[in-house]
């Protein structure tokens, strides 16, 4: 979870995402910073405030940067970013992979906006919601290959964006944790994440982290299963592409098909439950003890950085 300035979009805007994003770059091409030698036949970066796309045309793989700093919270904006710029790529033929990463130093993401959370109306809070829920399911049954290069902290929110992901690297560096760590917001992690982190580390190692709001280091996160590789810091991405190299290696159409097999079940289990969860969650973040619980943690945060 973290702290960051939420902007409030108009609910039918999420039906036709394209329009929030009228003043930003995406979708107009932009030469790659190295003058496009190197970077693949047409590469192109493309983006938005929010987010950065480095596509390689020649590998079929793009690297999809998270860029709201300081943390890369994620605001009803970053989050409706996130889905189109997904978007853009799959319905592009020439990529088959995408490397999601962060711009920001030290940090994946904190996690969900809470801003989004605090202080607003429930409209508000069912709009968040269903952005929330929007890009987990996009990222979880997306076609294409998707490596999560961890070059920071990836709690909550965070680790939910990594567990939608087919691969997980995570640098070496004890400050970076990785987890779901709801309870100690006073929050309760809904189902859908629970299922992600059952499916990903198994009944009674969730069991415990949910209840605790434990955060794993590299090394235990490595060893429960949470992450598929540790690596230095300076070998994230690269190890990311390597990863992915090894993925694309199966013919995309058997590999699509498999997923979809072990995957289909979890999403199809929110898809039945999507509106009664967004209901789940407005009634439960509308409670005045939750409200007063985020102010307090808010406040904490804006003293620190004071």
């Amino acid at each position: 979870m973290a702290l960051a300035l939420g902007v409030r979009f108009p609910a039918r805007a999420l039906l036709r995402p394209w329009s929030l994003l009228r003043d930003t770059t995406l979708g107009r091409s932009e030469p790659a910073a190295d003058g496009g030698r190197g970077g693949g036949d047409g590469a192109r970066l493309f983006g938005s405030q929010r987010v950065l796309v480095e596509p390689d045309a020649a590998s079929g793989v793009a690297v999809m940067k998270f860029r709201n700093p300081p943390v890369n919270s994620l605001s009803l904006e970053l989050l409706t970013e996130l889905v189109i710029s997904l978007d853009k790529l799959e319905n592009d033929k020439t990529f088959r992979g995408v490397i999601l990463t962060s711009d920001c130093p030290r940090v994946f993401s904190a996690g969900l906006d809470l801003t989004e959370m605090c202080g607003r109306n429930p409209a508000h809070y069912a709009e968040y919601w269903k952005a929330v829920q929007e890009l987990w399911l996009r990222t979880y049954l997306s076609s294409l290959v998707l490596v999560a290069a961890i070059n920071g902290a990836c709690p909550a929110g965070g680790c939910i964006i990594a567990l939608a992901c087919d691969c997980r690297v995570l640098a070496d560096n004890p400050k970076y944790h990785i987890g779901l760590n709801e309870t100690l917001l006073g929050i309760t992690a809904p189902f859908w994440f629970k299922d992600a982190y059952v499916n990903t580390i198994g009944h009674r190692a969730s069991e415990q982290a949910l209840q605790l709001g434990y955060l794993f280091p590299p090394s235990e996160a490595l060893q429960v299963g949470l992450v598929d590789q540790v690596v230095p810091e300076d070998q994230v991405l690269s190890t990311a592409l390597s990863e992915m190299a090894r993925w694309l290696a199966v013919p995309d159409h058997a590999r699509q098909l498999t997923k979809n097999m072990m995957r289909k079940a979890t999403a199809d289990r929110l898809l039945r439950q999507r509106d009664a969860d967004i209901q789940n969650f407005v009634s439960f973040i509308c409670r005045d003890s939750i409200q007063k619980s985020l102010q307090v943690y808010l406040e904490k945060l804006r003293q620190r950085k004071g």
